[in-house]
């Protein structure tokens, strides 16, 4: 905590910057960039390379407060229903003008609720997907799961489709924070799934954890680590939470004067990377940790570590195909997103035309930035001569930038001829220190605090 006065004179508890999940983020993308750049990056997609496929599953039971994610609720099937229809109906479109021979090396499920959907809904868009998608040799399949709408015939259904990693949402155990965020999940309900997934021979479990919560403190932060490494995972996402009610309207539910300051969100953050590190988990860039003999850290020690629209990863494919509403599609070319809303994605999809609604095309300077800014997220550094193996001598464009960063934020980022390093100390400064990268900051946007 010594350096704490220096973190909040660089401005760390005041700021508010992209997670830099993608360059430039989703709010530079425009309308102008949709089907039609959709269709050609399909088109000239090289076979002999595998793709990462992403769908997205809208729907939940229940919607929690906290959630920023593009959901809406449901009590009945009917809808869920019609929307694999609208699923089953893209991939069609997809598989009528990609290249013979393509196949999936990634595969994850998000939504929303994906366990919403019962085995048999499980079966039906799985065997869908792999129709247009088979699976390459080395196929990881990763869903996101809710404890509280998983049963064991749900977990042996996705078992038997091939997941091999589950992502399980906890983000609090304590009853206060719970509520307040309208996610009741008790520790029993969460641990019987953890039991049913390693018992169906899921071999990689990742909990995903929350901090910045209504009501949280350094003891009840402690607590639910504690109770999260009885679960022995084999990865820990712990994301701040961004209270961005002019963006999610459900948040205007949650009591913000119960919600840490800038500061005790700093020192939840910390404390509980402590205590994740104490208990052998090797940290991964800003927000993950691992196990040692996990995929993950190794791709860290490699130098392979890269970072997507799902965090931190060991996904190496260029592709990745984003399928259903809200999601977004990455080509070396640049980023399209689907019709965000249920309704609009569906009637495109009935229309025979492609759901993209907006994207992003990609400059040769765009390119370089995003490997920077990659780099800098996943490494804490970035050396420019590294860079120009990739991209020739226009990484030394980029040398302003590291001279930027090294004199605003002395003494954590330290600048040694063309490579720049965050200490280990000024690393809560990361995301600030990358948007020193970004030419794309459209006004009027409101991103979340970077403490």
């Amino acid at each position: 905590m010594e350096h704490t006065e220096t973190l909040r004179a660089l401005g760390l508890f005041d700021a508010r910057v992209p997670r830099y999940t993608s360059y430039p983020t989703a709010a530079a993308f425009s309308p102008d960039t949709g089907a039609s750049f959709q269709r050609h990056a399909l088109e000239q997609l090289d076979p002999s390379e595998p793709v990462s496929v992403y769908m997205h599953i809208p729907f939940c039971e229940r919607l929690c407060w906290f959630c920023a994610c593009h959901t809406q609720g449901t009590k009945t099937l009917g809808p869920v229903e019609s929307y694999i229809e609208a699923l089953e109906a893209e991939l069609e479109m997809v598989r009528a003008i990609i290249p013979n021979g393509l196949k999936m090396g990634r595969l994850h499920w998000g939504g929303g609720t994906p366990t919403i959907l019962p085995p048999e809904l499980i079966h039906r868009l799985s065997e869908s997907i792999r129709r247009v998608f088979p699976p390459a040799q080395e196929f990881e399949f990763s869903v996101e799961i809710d404890p509280t709408m998983v049963d064991r015939a749900k977990i042996e259904a996705l078992a038997s489709e091939g997941m091999n990693r589950a992502s399980i949402g906890i983000q609090d155990f304590d009853p206060e924070v719970q509520k307040a965020i309208g996610r009741l999940q008790p520790f029993e309900t969460t641990r019987a799934c953890v039991e049913d997934l390693r018992a169906a021979g899921i071999a990689s479990l990742n909990t995903d954890l929350v901090y910045g919560l209504p009501h949280q403190s350094l003891a009840r932060i402690e607590d639910t680590i504690e109770k999260v490494l009885t679960f022995t995972p084999d990865r820990v996402a712990l994301f701040g939470y961004a209270h961005v009610p002019w963006v999610s309207k459900r948040q205007k539910l949650i009591d913000e004067a119960a919600l840490p300051d800038d500061l005790s969100r700093y020192h939840l953050a910390t404390r509980a990377g402590e205590l994740f590190v104490a208990a052998g988990l090797t940290a991964i860039g800003i927000d993950h940790f691992a196990r040692p003999d996990d995929t993950l850290t190794a791709s860290l020690e490699a130098g392979r570590l890269r970072r997507n629209f799902q965090g931190y990863t060991t996904d190496t494919c260029s592709t990745l195909i984003g399928l259903g509403a809200s999601s977004i599609s990455r080509f070396s070319e640049g980023y399209v997103q689907n019709a965000p809303a249920t309704a609009a994605y569906q009637q495109r999809i009935a229309t025979g035309v492609f759901p993209s609604a907006r994207g992003y095309q990609l400059s040769p300077e765009d390119q370089l930035r995003a490997r920077a800014i990659e780099e800098l997220m996943c490494r804490f550094a970035v050396d420019l001569d590294d860079l120009s193996q990739e991209f020739g001598t226009d990484a030394q464009k980029l040398l302003p930038c590291l001279t930027e960063m090294a004199t605003r934020f002395a003494p954590f980022a330290r600048l040694t001829g063309k490579r720049i390093a965050i200490a280990p100390e000024g690393r809560p400064l990361t995301r600030m220190i990358a948007s020193v990268f970004d030419q794309h900051v459209p006004e009027g946007v409101r991103y979340s605090r970077a403490s």
